[in-house]
């Protein structure tokens, strides 16, 4: 597998002399099976500069697996260029949300109205089809196998595992480590306790031995306590995560998009030394638009 980083940003774009070595595009990643199958993971704004790089390999047959429907997910969707060409086959993969009754159809639904964009869903040319997703059913792609892990985040959020001729990866979109919303004290906290640790366990269980985590890492853990429950991880529990879990690399991505390069590589080297003793064997890089790993 390869895999490349289009957009590393989280919340909006953040373009400008101050993120350009880290990139300002919101959340994809490009994934490349080793028989060139192409899986995009999130249609944040980074996907119109992947959609210029596949005009040149028409015609394109892409999964897109959506981890959520904020909008730095989706933004750049409607900017996909392949999904306006005939031949083209686009599959967009989502979660079914059991609150509106709507699977992937909505994320397009909502944004290709003439109220928020000149173009309707109507005038898509490619063969564009919907996929909904339900937590631990794999789906496969060519030799891939992607499987939906649910996580912690104020809206559905799947991640992905992708495993792949004995390789694998996960995304974990956004997520925030489970919290007990109960004080010590409170009858109800020892009860909702066991239920976090059910849920840590399930998660660690479904991502063992993975071979790459990318992450959520959008905070510090100076900056969580006042962003407690918007749905965010912090880089200190991503690499506690990622070493429960085995992992051998720890991609941090969903850069605060108020923070410059400068200071996200300060806030990155704060992080790895207050995580060395537990750190050893993980190979620890911040994502970074343009990088690329071959597995």
């Amino acid at each position: 597998m390869k895999l490349k980083f289009w957009g590393v940003r989280g919340s909006i774009p953040s373009p400008g002399e101050k993120t350009v070595r880290y990139g300002g595009n919101t959340t994809c990643i490009e994934i490349r099976t080793d028989a060139n199958e192409l899986i995009i993971l999130d249609g944040g704004t980074g996907i119109f500069p992947l959609a210029q790089t596949l005009l040149k390999e028409l015609p394109v047959k892409a999964h897109i697996f959506n981890t959520h429907s904020h909008w730095d997910h989706i933004q750049g969707l409607p900017f996909f260029i392949p999904i306006f060409i005939p031949g083209n086959t686009i599959r967009l993969y989502a979660a079914f949300d059991p609150i509106s009754g709507e699977g992937a159809e909505r994320i397009m639904n909502v944004q290709l109205q003439y109220s928020f964009f000149p173009v309707r869903e109507a005038e898509m040319k490619s063969r564009f089809e919907y996929v909904a997703l339900m937590p631990n059913e794999a789906v496969e792609v060519g030799a891939a196998k992607i499987t939906p892990i649910l996580l912690s985040h104020p809206v559905v959020n799947l991640g992905y595992r992708i495993d792949c001729n004995g390789k694998s990866v996960f995304f974990t979109g956004d997520h925030e480590p489970h919290f007990n919303i109960y004080d010590a004290g409170d009858d109800e906290y020892a009860e909702y306790q066991a239920l976090i640790e059910e849920q840590r366990q399930s998660i660690l269980d479904a991502i063992r031995g993975v071979d790459v985590i990318v992450a959520d890492c959008a905070y510090t853990i100076e900056e969580y306590p006042a962003k407690k429950g918007w749905g965010h991880g912090t880089f200190d529990s991503s690499i506690q995560l990622a070493k429960d879990a085995g992992a051998k690399i720890l991609y941090c991505t969903h850069h605060e998009p108020t923070r410059s390069d400068d200071d996200l590589e300060r806030v990155f080297a704060e992080a790895l030394a207050r995580q060395a003793g537990i750190s050893e064997g993980l190979d620890i890089r911040l994502a970074k638009e343009g990088a690329e790993l071959v597995l």
